[in-house]
């Protein structure tokens, strides 16, 4: 496992939800995409990217995203990182 993967900010078994800054960056601040939550079901290395493998609550999402665009949700609540 490398050093990036041990260090990620997403864990496997963490309830995720893409980052309010990657979504503003996109325009999709608002609808489907920043209302959807899932599970990290696994890490993986791809080059110097950490993807995160996802379990989304509802179908339809990208199943690896770069943990860069993601954020924890704890308690209902949308966790920011930089």
């Amino acid at each position: 496992m490398s050093w990036a993967t041990r260090t990620s900010p997403i864990r496997v078994g963490d309830r995720i939800a893409y980052a309010k800054r990657f979504l503003q960056s996109i325009g999709c601040h608002i609808g489907g995409m920043a209302s959807a939550r899932g599970h990290v079901i696994a890490i993986e290395a791809l080059d110097e990217a950490i993807l995160a493998r996802i379990d989304w609550d509802t179908p339809g999402f990208p199943d690896r995203v770069n943990v860069k665009n993601l954020s924890l949700v704890k308690n209902g609540m949308v966790m920011e990182h930089d």
